[in-house]
């Protein structure tokens, strides 16, 4: 049986591919989404990859999901107005393309025509 590829996600972690990180600690990544949906547009994801969507983090580490909240709440309110979207896409269908769970922080004027990823 072979080994999955990385995400994007945990290539970003391992630090193979670049990212403009604006927050990192011992179990969460931050950094500006490279084709942004408003002006400040972030991703907020732990650095395990154990769970594919909001359900499973929920379900299996809700202290990282209340982490992950709490580390969105506090980089809207260091780099916009402290009003923001949070959003966790969930499925194929639902715009997810990356199965590492990860919440958008948007704040800004948004582009609501294309909020998938």
């Amino acid at each position: 049986m072979s080994t999955p590829e990385p995400t994007i996600f945990e290539r970003i972690v391992a630090r193979d591919i670049p990212a403009d990180i604006v927050f990192e600690n011992d179990d969460i990544i931050a950094f500006r989404d490279i084709a942004p949906k408003a002006p400040v547009h972030l991703l907020v994801v732990p650095k395990t990859s154990e769970f594919a969507n909001i359900a499973e983090l929920a379900n299996g580490d809700p202290d990282l999901l209340a982490e992950i909240v709490a580390v969105a709440d506090k980089l809207a309110t260091e780099q916009s107005n402290g009003e923001y979207r949070l959003i966790f896409n969930s499925g194929e269908s639902a715009g997810q393309t990356v199965f590492h769970v990860h919440a958008h922080v948007l704040s800004g004027s948004l582009d609501e025509s294309s909020l998938g990823r």
